[in-house]
């Protein structure tokens, strides 16, 4: 049953503000509220996230251990050299923006009360607290799984689109840089550089989020989008050039991640801590808002094919190292993101996929 907040959309919720008064629907309780507000970026504060340049990895050792050190004790790390030309990232920035300030009715074209297109995220109950966001969710692939009535057409001939063409090529560049990445963390690992992909398989899913953060008033009483990890195996994120937000959790404080231009943030997410047996971490994050600026994101999650069953491989379980998860189904996982994601819990923790043993995790 279709909860009947589904269809508010906080963009116009935003625009009928009067007076910073906030719906008490997105106002959390006190001890979840920000410690802050997100101030702007700084030198120090863009020195703080690891960097790798993706270009070298496969030719520089030097290179693969920056890689190795950020994905065990960040989870992220900023990703230079990944070859998507700035005039191609602008393009696709400037659609994003486009889409979200066009007409709500054009908008609603691509609505569905369900995880696919234009909406806000699940609602389960009246009590739950809402995030202060819209997104446009979209599977990229497989190609012949595409639901295109989701996708976003043209407004006119004039104005750029955040479709087929566009979205293609995206899935495309996003893809090889992916490809690049696993194969690194591949040989982090002692395996040969497929060891990661061949898990995945050939017709693994791919989803892209262009998430939009209103400005918000009261932005210390609101999450931008809640305390999360995300179940995929790689993410791929391309942020908002002029407005921070996001934040990563590191060492139990909250570290503001700067804008970064023309560069990704990429990370392994919960389906990767698994089939790396808790080598590689998924961090938790959230976004913040902005008082007086509107900000845009867009993600791209990669996930194994959904009927394959994922768990630590054997070659990286040994006397040392003991199994730190179940085996589980891909779209078990999948499916229980969204229920795990509402109570601000991680899927695995959610799904009981974790293997709770206190020695193992001495051991570790």
């Amino acid at each position: 049953m279709v909860h009947g907040d589904q269809g508010k959309m906080v963009q116009e919720v935003a625009a009928e503000l009067l007076n910073g008064g906030l719906p008490d629907r997105y106002v959390l309780s006190e001890e979840k509220r920000p410690n802050t507000t997100v101030a702007q970026p700084s030198c120090k504060l863009a020195a703080t996230i690891p960097i790798v340049d993706v270009s070298r990895l496969a030719e520089s050792p030097e290179e693969a251990a920056k890689l190795g050190s950020a994905l065990q004790s960040w989870g992220p790390f900023v990703a230079t050299g990944h070859g998507m030309s700035k005039e191609f990232m602008d393009e696709i920035l400037d659609a994003t923006r486009e889409f979200f300030h066009s007409p709500l009715e054009q908008k609603q074209k691509c609505s569905n009360f369900q995880n696919e297109g234009y909406g806000v995220d699940r609602i389960d109950s009246d009590e739950q607290v809402l995030d202060w966001c819209d997104r446009l969710w979209l599977q990229l692939q497989p190609e012949d799984e595409r639901r295109l009535q989701f996708w976003p057409q043209p407004l006119s001939e004039c104005l750029i689109c955040i479709g087929k063409q566009l979205l293609h090529e995206h899935t495309l560049e996003s893809g090889r840089v992916t490809m690049e990445v696993l194969k690194a963390m591949a040989k982090l690992v002692g395996q040969k550089e497929d060891f990661f992909i061949e898990m995945v398989g050939e017709r693994f899913k791919s989803y892209t989020r262009f998430t939009y953060y209103p400005p918000c008033p009261r932005s210390d009483l609101v999450n931008g989008l809640k305390p999360h990890t995300d179940n995929s195996v790689v993410l791929l994120l391309l942020m908002d050039k002029d407005v921070t937000g996001l934040q990563v959790l590191k060492d139990g404080s909250w570290i503001d991640v700067p804008v970064l231009g023309h560069d990704l943030l990429v990370g392994g997410d919960e389906g990767m801590e698994i089939v790396s047996n808790a080598v590689f971490k998924a961090p938790w994050h959230r976004v913040v808002t902005n008082a007086e600026k509107d900000r845009m994101s867009l993600a791209v999650f990669y996930q194994p094919e959904p009927e394959r069953i994922i768990g630590p491989p054997g070659k990286l379980v040994h006397e040392e190292r003991p199994p730190f998860f179940k085996r589980c189904l891909v779209q078990t996982l999948a499916d229980g993101y969204w229920d795990a994601f509402a109570v601000g819990n991680r899927t695995v923790d959610f799904l009981n996929v974790r293997i709770n043993d206190e020695a193992a995790v001495a051991k570790n």
